[in-house]
């Protein structure tokens, strides 16, 4: 496995994310989706990985995860991603490198931010123009943070925490807020916590 800047701790928040190689999708149909979220349901429970936001699209992903054991969040996700590479090789009879390197990882500690991170990750789907509306597109658990649909992939004690009265979440998500602000806003606390670290 390749050294890795960030850490993984025990209690930390990290903001996975990666595409596919050469931008190419990552998910040809429904069932891949279904598989990846499967096998993400047995490694979160093996190795006591908190799911807080997740969308996949067709040629990407976004998780925002919580290292809930001392077994490094860069193991399960290993595991995670290559059986899902050799699935799709085996299935597809194709060859070679699903996605574009190893997964990309940032820590994220503020709090406001994780809840801003949620926001950017879930609006995903109709930012990129895959459906008007976000209950539209069901591989993401913006369904669950709304309370729309009982599902096993998502903190519900860390939504409750944050948004207990119901459609608050919603409203939320769907002020609007380009892509672009959302980025440099996020960009902008990468860059502090970076400068606090020296």
């Amino acid at each position: 496995m390749a050294k890795r800047s960030v850490k993984f701790i025990k209690g930390r928040f990290y903001h996975i994310y990666n595409r596919g190689a050469n931008k190419n999708k990552i998910f040809f149909e429904k069932e891949n989706y279904i598989y990846l979220l499967k096998k993400l349901r047995y490694y979160k429970n093996k190795y006591e990985v908190s799911v807080l936001a997740y969308c996949l699209m067709p040629n990407h992903y976004h998780f925002l995860l919580r290292q809930d054991s001392n077994t490094p969040l860069n193991i399960p996700l290993a595991y995670l991603f290559n059986s899902y590479t050799k699935a799709i090789n085996k299935k597809y009879k194709r060859t070679g490198t699903l996605f574009e390197g190893s997964f990309k990882s940032i820590e994220v500690e503020d709090v406001n931010y994780i809840v801003e991170l949620c926001k950017y990750i879930h609006r995903n789907p109709i930012d990129d123009r895959l459906v008007e509306k976000l209950e539209d597109w069901e591989f993401s658990n913006y369904l669950e943070w709304i309370g729309k649909r009982k599902g096993n992939i998502i903190d519900l004690e860390f939504r409750d925490k944050h948004f207990s009265i119901a459609g608050s979440y919603e409203r939320f998500v769907l002020e609007h807020v380009s892509i672009k602000q959302a980025i440099k806003s996020l960009k902008r606390y990468l860059i502090e916590q970076q400068s606090k670290k020296k």
